[in-house]
């Protein structure tokens, strides 16, 4: 990892994590996937702590995208994610035509526009919505596509439901991040194996954290 972007667990630890939350129901009443051992929910003061709070690092932007997030919301806090399993960002692909306009891959080397997102915390459901400050629309789990599109993430609506809530996990021994989605309870995957456009795309697919596919690094942005 290139040495610029340094671990937050210095700032974590300074934090006080609350205690292991139960996973939250899928909107669709199956059944959540167990919290792994080890992995501790995370709400949005201790986010805003993660992003905002003294000797935070930052992800550094490309040259060319210098202050992309500038105009985000200060309540909304601005996080780059990178895949642990192959080191890339995870970057909203603005162009991609329909069905998968918006969706979510881990495939740039630099950080700009679109790999910003904006997690916003709702405390009536405990969980987090994520915004691409790339298209301005929030993310959302494509459980009615079918194949290997099925379970996609995808920034394309423009309000809040199930489909778009999330919950953030943290674990502390390994200084990795993980998300699981409120509509089906699965835990995000970053697909390595695909090949073609939808290479390195984030789906909602698995059952448990079971390693690299699952983890992934977080990084607040100065808005």
């Amino acid at each position: 990892m290139n040495s610029v972007l340094l671990s937050l667990s210095a700032l974590l630890a300074a934090s006080v994590l609350a205690a292991p939350a139960a996973a939250a129901a899928p909107a669709d009443g199956r059944p959540a996937a167990a919290v792994p051992a080890g992995w501790e929910a995370l709400d949005g003061a201790e986010l805003a702590a993660m992003a905002d709070g003294e000797g935070a690092r930052q992800a550094p932007f490309a040259s060319s995208s210098d202050g992309a997030a500038a105009t985000s919301a200060a309540e909304e806090e601005l996080i780059v994610m990178q895949s642990e399993r192959n080191g890339r960002f995870v970057a909203t692909e603005v162009t991609y035509p329909a069905p998968h306009t918006g969706v979510l891959r881990a495939r740039s080397t630099d950080v700009g526009g679109w790999e910003t997102l904006a997690f916003e915390w709702d405390e009536t459901t405990e969980s987090h919505a994520i915004r691409s400050t790339a298209n301005g629309l929030y993310v959302a789990v494509e459980k009615n596509l079918t194949g290997a599109s099925q379970n996609v993430l995808r920034a394309r609506s423009t309000s809040v439901g199930g489909w778009e809530r999330f919950t953030v996990y943290y674990n502390e021994e390994l200084d990795l991040w993980a998300l699981q989605s409120q509509l089906n309870g699965l835990f995000v995957a970053m697909e390595n194996s695909y090949t073609g456009s939808l290479q390195y795309v984030l789906r909602a697919r698995s059952a448990d954290v079971g390693g690299s596919w699952e983890q992934f690094r977080l990084y607040g942005l100065e808005g």
